[in-house]
């Protein structure tokens, strides 16, 4: 596997934070034929990571449409956290009202 410089002149290099953050949760047994990798992809934990980054890519789209230009993913998650994260986790504890919005199919 080619080692992929992470910082280049200050700044994150041209790959995807989302590209970034998954081969941040990679382990040494990831790729374990006994179920290292398959424990990672069923964990809550790693789902809920999934579930987040997907809300705040659809925020970083709404926002950079509304700018009329890419506001980056740093500013997109910035502004979710501080002003929708609390409402969206909530939604999705269990006995919550579901809403047309937070369906997934």
């Amino acid at each position: 596997m080619a080692h992929v410089p992470v910082l280049a002149f200050g700044r994150l290099s041209a790959i995807p934070h989302s590209r970034l953050l998954d081969e941040k949760m990679k382990t040494p047994h990831a790729d374990n034929p006994r179920g290292g990798h398959e424990f990672v992809n069923r964990s809550s934990f790693y789902q809920e990571y999934l579930a987040e980054r997907e809300e705040i890519l659809r925020h970083k789209w709404i926002q950079s449409e509304k700018a009329g230009h890419d506001i980056g993913f740093e500013t997109a998650l910035i502004d979710w956290v501080r002003n929708h994260r609390d409402k969206w986790r909530a939604s999705r504890r269990p006995g919550a009202p579901v809403s047309p919005l937070n369906q997934s199919n």
